[in-house]
């Protein structure tokens, strides 16, 4: 497959569901998905513990999904919660500079670079995914120390009146950066991903290219988001709709009174309360009404094979609740894949714009200049050349035995 000549426009975001429907890119956001979930987890459990209350007593309040919020706990118990938490992001963010990579090299023409490649090409580059937003909340805190130093210094009689007014224009400048590296904080996690996973920057590079897309295409971030997103929701919703109806459809089949009947119902349903319990439901039900409402959009698709949900009130067995917690992990990768899709709509999304960003202000087409990759390749390719040459010029040099026979007669 050749290139996909692009836009450089709006048009081109429209490009991000179908870019997005791929097994490569959903894989790599549940790999990274699953395992910050799985430190999140272990983190929560252990911050509920510290706090006082026993594993057991934990497992049956919260389930698959704990949170610290409603407990009384010690600082060290949020710090640990906190830390499950800031890991998970990390996760999402290191998948979306591997789905970014992949994304550079499909819009190259490269549909073979693996998510095994771009998860190497992630573990190179983590410091600049790491640091970026690190580096714009230290300049945020720099700012505010400074401010708080004046302050301090304002509080001097009679002096501190003049400090206050005299320099005000600085501190008004001041802030207004302030305010502004508010907003660069935003973005940089934002399109971090992007800038390292397409345009191979470091630390430096990333804090700068977040801040100058910030004031030369901040109307563009705001305009083309709000085109991604009603994209998002619809992409989430058609996917979600064949997800579910392919579990009706399974549960329509062997739920029959000829083959599992009663027993299915059971299984099926205790395994959805396990994975999707009723607040959860709730919750997910009343985000997508309030998107819906916010773009001014309402349609639902109807279930060609609808999933009942309800907890059967008759007990099931030993056996039964085994099978249920085992098809539970079906169920929760295929939740997980549902999610991983719409992040991964998001992360083309803000790869093209970042390509747009930079065809736009500076004329730099990323998709016909030479990457890392394709320089390492153009170099090994050079020096097996050479090697040939060098080979072939050896063999050219020994003399031929039919030369050494016609030497040693001569003498």
């Amino acid at each position: 497959m050749g290139p996909i000549n692009l836009y450089y426009d709006f048009r081109d975001i429209f490009r991000a569901p179908r870019l997005a429907l791929s097994g490569k890119k959903i894989w790599i956001f549940i790999v990274g998905n699953l395992g910050g979930f799985i430190i999140y987890w272990i983190s929560s459990y252990l911050s509920i513990f510290l706090s006082g209350i026993s594993f057991n007593h934990a497992l049956a309040q919260y389930g698959l999904y704990p949170f610290l919020y409603g407990n009384e706990a010690e600082w060290y118990s949020w710090f640990i919660y906190y830390a499950g938490i800031s890991a998970w992001v990390l996760a999402i963010l290191f998948s979306c500079t591997a789905v970014s990579r992949v994304t550079l090299k499909q819009l190259k023409g490269n549909d073979f670079f693996s998510s095994g490649d771009a998860w190497s090409y992630v573990f190179k580059h983590w410091h600049a995914i790491v640091f970026s937003p690190i580096a714009v909340t230290l300049i945020i805190t720099f700012f505010i120390l400074f401010a708080g130093v004046f302050a301090f210094i304002c509080t001097i009689p009679v002096l501190g009146e003049f400090l206050f007014a005299v320099p005000y224009v600085i501190y008004f400048f001041g802030s207004v950066f302030t305010i502004y590296s508010l907003i660069v904080l935003f973005v940089s996690i934002l399109y971090t991903p992007s800038i390292v996973g397409v345009y191979e920057e470091d630390t430096m590079g990333t804090v700068f290219n977040s801040y100058s897309i910030t004031i030369g295409h901040a109307w563009r971030i705001v305009l083309y988001h709000l085109l991604l997103l009603p994209l998002l929701v619809l992409g989430l919703e058609i996917f979600s709709w064949f997800s579910m109806n392919s579990i009706g459809f399974i549960n329509y089949i062997f739920g029959c009174e000829w083959f599992m009947g009663a027993k299915l119902t059971n299984i099926t349903n205790y395994a959805y309360s396990l994975v999707c319990p009723q607040w959860m439901c709730d919750a997910v039900n009343s985000l997508r009404n309030q998107l819906l409402d916010l773009f001014g959009v309402y349609f639902y698709l109807p279930s060609i094979f609808p999933v009942d949900c309800t907890i059967p009130p008759t007990a099931i067995s030993n056996t039964e609740t085994f099978a249920s917690t085992l098809l539970s992990v079906s169920y929760f990768l295929i939740g997980l894949s549902i999610i991983s899709y719409g992040l991964s709509i998001l992360s083309v999304g803000d790869t093209l714009m970042f390509v747009i960003f930079k065809k736009k202000s500076d004329d730099d087409d990323i998709l016909s200049r030479k990457d890392e990759d394709e320089i390492e390749e153009d170099i090994d390719d050079e020096f097996t050349f050479d090697e040939d040459i060098n080979n072939s010029q050896d063999e050219n040099s020994l003399p031929s035995p039919l030369e050494n026979d016609s030497v040693q007669e001569e003498e």
